[in-house]
């Protein structure tokens, strides 16, 4: 075994704590025509932060999808890219059908809903068991950067901080506390009785679900 294999696999078996906090801030993606992008994110709804302009060389606009910590940067001078040719572009949404619906009345052409497995081939429809991580959109934006809308209502181990909980917008916090009402009847259901803690239940419920942890029955 080489001494990189060594270190390499010594720091998977012992990971260390990160000295600082490294959050992705921005994704740059290319275009041909800054003010039709412009217009586009606009019209989806997205957060104008900036547009700068410094002579004809540079200009770069942000903008920040809703309940989003990272933004998207576009303009002249920003990227070498061809114009369109970024793709896998996530956006993370809790309720995939309500996603697609509101990109359709903002007049996006998104591809039908679609879910598959792991190495398997997409199938029509959302998950059958809405399984966190399976639902998907697609749609392009006038470059043809392509963008992948996943439905996501319950991280995976490892993917969050064991006792970190956020909400980016009440949108987000509503679907939670359907999701939760909707167990708590099955909760209820096998104790026999309506349950007086319910609310406990409910903060307990949400708290596991987005940290990944077993969801109480």
């Amino acid at each position: 075994m080489s001494s990189t294999q060594a270190r390499s696999e010594t720091a998977i078996d012992a990971p260390r704590a990160p000295a600082v906090d490294m959050k992705l801030e921005v994704v740059a993606i290319p275009v041909a025509d800054v003010d039709r992008a412009k217009r586009f994110y606009d019209d989806l709804g997205w957060r104008l932060d900036a547009d700068f302009v410094k002579g004809d060389a540079f200009r770069v606009v942000q903008v920040t999808p809703p309940g989003s910590s990272c933004s998207i940067h576009f303009g002249t001078g920003v990227t070498s890219a061809a114009p369109g040719s970024a793709s896998g572009l996530f956006l993370v949404v809790s309720d995939i059908e309500a996603a697609r619906a509101e990109l359709v009345g903002r007049g996006v052409d998104v591809s039908e809903v679609f879910h598959r497995a792991v190495g398997e081939d997409p199938l029509r429809g959302p998950d059958p068991a809405r399984r966190s991580y399976g639902s998907y959109a697609t749609f392009n934006d006038p470059d043809g950067n392509g963008w992948l809308v996943q439905e996501v209502t319950a991280r995976l181990p490892g993917r969050v901080d064991t006792d970190d909980t956020t909400f980016t917008s009440s949108t987000d916090l509503a679907t939670a506390l359907r999701r939760a009402a909707a167990a708590h009847g099955e909760h209820e259901k096998l104790i026999g009785h309506h349950d007086e803690g319910w609310p406990d239940w409910y903060a307990e419920y949400i708290v596991r679900e987005q940290t990944g942890k077993p969801l109480p029955s």
